[in-house]
């Protein structure tokens, strides 16, 4: 009778000691996402709100973003996504008018709260927000289909504040062949595509690499002058075949560009079983709410599916640390950064599904090991560091042809 009580004893003093640890890693992760510069490299907050419009200054039902959420997250930049859907392509001039729209709605929500939010135009601006405890809203515009073929539209946008373009999307494009469409135009970049880079280059326009095909990665990385970014990609070692992450030795050759992977936080992008899991997932709640009456688009279908999604969270927050324990090991800590795809995926690992929920990944790296100094960098000061270098090389190009 004493041993069973020796021993459950010292179970729960082992457990206690287990909470405690845990406990010590969450608030010091805490602490350290309201201290850092903390930036994620591709949210779609604007695209949803076209859809569904509400007011996120407020704490929200629908999706995965809101002011109240990323605070508490320690959010400081996200980089809100100007998403234009491939099939615009068909439709002259659609896609930069959806743009033009989207760029309008988030400049009204700076209007309309401006001792909240603050719209970011550089990393000076992303530090100035921080200091005065605002949310700097950078813009990158998914889908290089809203330039139109008009090399002109690459500086009208970045006056409209795009900081960033992912030059294809879904579809090949003008500018490049996509890693999800099989019909491969270019073979990589096209010659449009490779006048857009020369211009983002001139301009100090990060050039992102996420949703190009293989080839196209490389003609970027041949054609480049500056750093590059995969805004919202992961490690392909945990999806093998799977093109729309990066493979091992594209991440190496991206860390000699001196360029930066920001990890994705979709269910798919962290493992290939998790693909076929959010599939079944997908049909599953589909099925349900048919048999429920409810239309998908409409405003109870899409409140019941943002619950049900909630709900039925596919990985872990472990999972996400592993693709950035990859890139690490792969090519130091130097080259990783956060770039969930909150709001644009539809399934998300348990502890990572909004904005509030960053620390648990820091708290996953802190037992891991990390170091603050290694956890700023992935936070934001890598993607910091790579857009200065690229605003430098702008100076040069501009200063040797004015």
């Amino acid at each position: 009778m004493m041993r069973t009580f020796l021993l459950m004893f010292i179970l729960a003093s082992l457990l206690a000691a287990c909470q405690s640890e845990a406990d010590r890693h969450y608030e010091r992760a805490r602490q350290l996402t309201q201290r850092f510069i903390l930036i994620d490299g591709h949210i779609d907050v604007p695209y949803r709100l076209r859809q569904f419009p509400e007011d996120i200054t407020r704490r929200t039902e629908l999706g995965d973003f809101d002011y109240v959420r990323a605070r508490a997250g320690g959010l400081d930049a996200p980089f809100f996504s100007i998403y234009l859907p491939a099939e615009l392509q068909d439709t002259p001039g659609a896609s930069k008018a959806l743009a033009d729209s989207l760029i309008d709605m988030v400049e009204a929500l700076v209007r309309q709260a401006p001792d909240k939010f603050m719209l970011a135009r550089s990393p000076d601006d992303v530090r100035r927000a921080h200091r005065e405890g605002r949310i700097a809203l950078l813009m990158g515009m998914e889908n290089g289909s809203g330039l139109e073929g008009d090399l002109r539209n690459v500086a009208y946008f970045y006056e409209r504040g795009i900081r960033y373009i992912t030059l294809t999307h879904a579809r090949v494009n003008q500018l490049s062949d996509s890693s999800y469409d099989t019909t491969r135009v270019w073979n990589g970049l096209s010659p449009f595509g490779e006048q857009v880079v020369d211009e983002m280059n001139r301009l100090g326009m990060l050039i992102d690499i996420s949703h190009v095909s293989d080839s196209a990665f490389y003609d970027v990385l041949r054609r480049t002058k500056a750093p590059v970014i995969a805004s919202h990609s992961s490690a392909r070692h945990f999806t093998p075949g799977w093109e729309r992450n990066m493979s091992d030795e594209m991440i190496r050759a991206l860390a000699a560009n001196g360029g930066v992977i920001m990890i994705n936080f979709g269910s798919s992008f962290l493992r290939s079983e998790y693909q076929t899991r959010g599939d079944s997932l997908r049909q599953q709640l589909r099925a349900e709410l048919e048999a429920q009456g409810l239309a998908p688009d409409s405003p109870e279908g899409r409140r019941w599916m943002a619950r049900q999604r909630k709900q039925h969270p596919i990985g872990t927050v472990a999972d996400v640390a592993d693709h950035i324990d990859h890139v690490v090991q792969l090519v130091g800590v130097d080259h990783v950064g956060l770039g969930s795809d909150f709001d644009g995926v539809f399934a998300l690992p348990e502890g990572l599904q909004d904005v509030s929920m960053y620390p648990n990944l820091v708290a996953e790296l802190l037992r891991r090991g990390y170091s603050e100094a290694d956890i700023e960098k992935i936070l934001g000061g890598n993607l910091l560091r790579v857009w200065e270098t690229v605003e430098a090389v702008a100076a040069e190009l501009q200063q040797a042809h004015p």
